[in-house]
């Protein structure tokens, strides 16, 4: 996440510059620009969690914004999001997919699907707290074709979670400094999560590789040791 005090500054400079009704409007729409248009490939700071925490902080320092719509509607625009995200995915297929970027968004692409092979339904959840997966796990279960009622279950469990989470945790942190303390260690968790996670994908990937290129090599040697 961004220092807070810069975050508390640019939101508090947005909300004076446009108003309360446009504030809302504004940190509702790059939630669910983030991963509807793939926003968050591009810009994952200002979409992502920095956008909740921060918004969460001047809410708590402003008399005029409403906690309580603030983080309803975040929550829903983090649950369209995916949910729009997933469509995409499952009407167009993974052509819709490798159509948005050059190599790096294929690479991602290439991440996402092993990271969602490996954890399913749980994917979905975890995707929220990771830039690049949040982007592209919804769109991989629908190329993928997720059950819709797992993944609708999963996507509203990740956009509590997640958009109502962060954003109480941002309005509470200002307040009390055990929940600021707090917040620090459960992004550090979570980055600690993403670290194993890709370690374990990396080296799955990599015992699959050499397998396959043992296979291609050998192509006998398997068989016969299978017998």
């Amino acid at each position: 996440m961004l220092p807070a005090a810069a975050l508390d500054q640019q939101l508090g400079d947005l909300l004076g510059a446009t108003g309360i009704v446009l504030f809302y409007l504004i940190v509702w729409g790059l939630v669910f620009a983030g991963t509807a248009l793939f926003l968050g490939v591009f810009i994952p700071f200002v979409t992502g969690d920095s956008l909740l925490f921060g918004s969460g902080l001047v809410a708590s320092a402003s008399g005029d914004l409403n906690i309580v719509l603030l983080v309803v509607g975040t929550g829903v625009a983090a649950f369209l999001g995916d949910q729009v995200g997933f469509l995409l995915g499952r009407r167009y297929g993974r052509g819709y997919l490798e159509r948005r970027g050059g190599r790096r968004t294929l690479v991602a692409i290439a991440r996402t699907e092993s990271f969602y092979r490996k954890f399913g339904w749980w994917a979905v959840v975890i995707a929220r707290f990771m830039p690049w997966a949040r982007v592209f796990v919804p769109v991989i279960a629908g190329v993928g074709r997720m059950n819709y009622v797992k993944f609708l279950t999963s996507n509203l469990l990740g956009a509590v979670a997640w958009g109502v989470g962060l954003t109480l945790t941002g309005y509470y942190a200002a307040s009390i400094p055990g929940v600021k303390n707090a917040a620090y260690v459960i992004a550090a968790v979570f980055i600690a999560a993403s670290i194993v996670f890709g370690y374990r994908t990396w080296r799955a990937d990599r015992r699959a590789g050499s397998e396959a290129a043992t296979t291609a090599e050998f192509p006998g040697q398997r068989h016969t040791r299978d017998r």
